[in-house]
């Protein structure tokens, strides 16, 4: 990341930050810049918040887009990525959509000690459930190929998607305030209701956004709440 940033200062390029719901090292980077460090810092995934969304099976697609961005992902890479998630896409589709009867679906549920079921169900229902291999069910219907990583992301994301859109709506939610900028060298003083500590932790950090800021250890909701009231949102 240091090496990244030093070449696009010297072209004087926009720095390149990754969210903490984008990247581990983006997870790391933040931390010590806005929490410092009193002992050795070790990358745990218990620091990050969205651990279900920084999963092996989507770093690719979480990765690749900007790797190709600022020239370090080729494009054959960038290709084969983005093929992996059109099939992605086009399976969870089809998922969603392809329903199973009981006849075509019992004989496989009963193999492997799941409830056969009465009536039909779609197969993103039944992939759900956790006896139940999504390869062996599209095995019944068959349907062209798709990599096996593909199949392995849909099952994931069928599987844990409850997980998944709430760690989404969280992301989201913080995202919205990631955009809320503090101007540079600001001066927090000029800011009444703002506890001592806050301010001395934020001339400490420099928070460049109200997300930040937010995640500064010492820092309550209510001093968010005055900083979002102090640049009118």
């Amino acid at each position: 990341m240091a090496g990244i940033n030093a070449h696009r200062k010297l072209r004087e390029l926009d720095p390149l930050i990754l969210r903490r719901d984008q990247s581990y090292i983006g997870v790391l980077i933040d931390d010590l810049v806005t929490k410092g460090v009193d002992e050795p810092y070790r990358m745990f995934t218990s620091r990050a918040e969205y651990r279900i969304l920084l999963r092996q099976d989507n770093a690719d697609q979480r990765l690749t887009p900007v790797g190709h961005e600022i020239g370090l992902a080729g494009e054959q890479r960038y290709a084969a990525a983005m093929r992996k998630y059109e099939q992605v896409k086009e399976l969870q589709e089809y998922c969603e959509r392809r329903n199973l009867t009981a006849k075509e679906a019992n004989p496989y549920l009963q193999s492997v000690g799941s409830s056969p079921i009465t009536e039909s169900k779609r197969i993103a229902d039944l992939a759900t459930r956790p006896e139940v291999s999504l390869e062996e069910l599209l095995r019944i219907v068959p349907r062209g190929t798709y990599e096996q990583e593909a199949v392995e992301s849909v099952e994931i994301s069928l599987r844990y998607r409850g997980y998944i859109d709430r760690e989404m709506q969280m992301a989201e939610k913080i995202q919205r305030l990631e955009d809320l900028r503090i101007p540079e060298n600001f001066d927090f003083d000029r800011v009444a209701g703002l506890t001592i500590e806050c301010r001395q932790k934020f001339k400490k950090y420099h928070p460049l956004t109200i997300a930040q800021a937010a995640r500064i250890s010492g820092v309550s909701p209510a001093d968010i709440s005055v900083l979002l009231v102090y640049f009118g949102r």
